[in-house]
């Protein structure tokens, strides 16, 4: 099985195996460059596929080519995708560190390329009522389980994926707690509605590196976010790995 792993914030790469560049990979598709070649290596019976979504230059969240990467990655032959997010937690009960397995998300974004669908390309109308692929959704819940303190691991959440790059009003955060999101981050869409057109199952992992603007105390720093993200990193990995072994 071939798994591809988008990476983000503090995430770019796993360890444990030599990472050599994709074959037959240079980046570029009908769509324009992806944000980076991405670079293989084996875990057991998974040859992993990993895509770096800001790539060496640090692609902003609303600049990322999301087409370019979704479409490479399943020219490459992956079989699934994990797209792995830091975001902000909106429900007080995702603290930093936490880790969260999204059943739902909410689109904010806007101006960013969407879709694939043209008049000879995929179905106009893919179904979307679950935007997280169900098997591989419980198939990354038991990975977790097996490597987090239950206390620490939210097996469902509501993804907020808004345009970025600056962070949250605090009147923002309030109206995305109404609209039902616990988690707010810059990079969910449109990943995961390109992956349903191209029929690649998808689910989201993500670590929680800061309470939402007028959630915690103080302002936000981009230092801190980054810094949790990194530290979250190591939790992440031992998920993926996980996750590889029970495939």
């Amino acid at each position: 099985m071939k798994v591809a792993i988008i990476g983000g914030t503090g995430l770019r790469g796993l360890g444990g195996a030599a990472w050599r560049p994709a074959a037959g990979a240079d980046g570029q598709t009908p769509y324009g460059a992806a944000s980076a070649i991405p670079e293989t290596a084996t875990f057991g019976t998974v040859d992993a596929l990993f895509l770096d979504r800001h790539g060496a230059q640090r692609i902003p969240p609303h600049r990322v080519n999301y087409r370019a990467n979704i479409w490479l990655l399943r020219e490459l032959g992956a079989d699934c995708a994990v797209a792995v997010y830091a975001v902000g937690a909106i429900d007080a009960a995702c603290g930093t560190g936490h880790i969260i397995v999204p059943d739902q998300l909410i689109d904010y974004s806007w101006g960013r390329e969407h879709t694939f669908v043209e008049p000879d390309g995929p179905a106009w109308h893919v179904d979307f009522g679950e935007p997280y692929d169900g098997a591989l959704r419980e198939r990354l819940i038991r990975a977790a389980a097996s490597c987090i303190e239950a206390e620490r691991l939210h097996r469902q959440g509501v993804y907020a994926s808004v345009q970025g790059p600056r962070l949250e009003s605090a009147a923002e955060v309030d109206r995305l707690e109404r609209d039902g999101c616990t988690i707010v981050g810059m990079t969910g869409m449109p990943e995961a509605g390109l992956a349903r057109e191209l029929e690649l199952p998808f689910a989201g992992l993500a670590v929680s590196v800061n309470p939402a603007a007028g959630r915690g105390a103080g302002a936000i720093s981009e230092a801190d976010i980054k810094a949790a993200a990194e530290r979250g990193a190591a939790d992440i990995e031992n998920v993926l790995q996980a996750l590889f072994r029970s495939l």
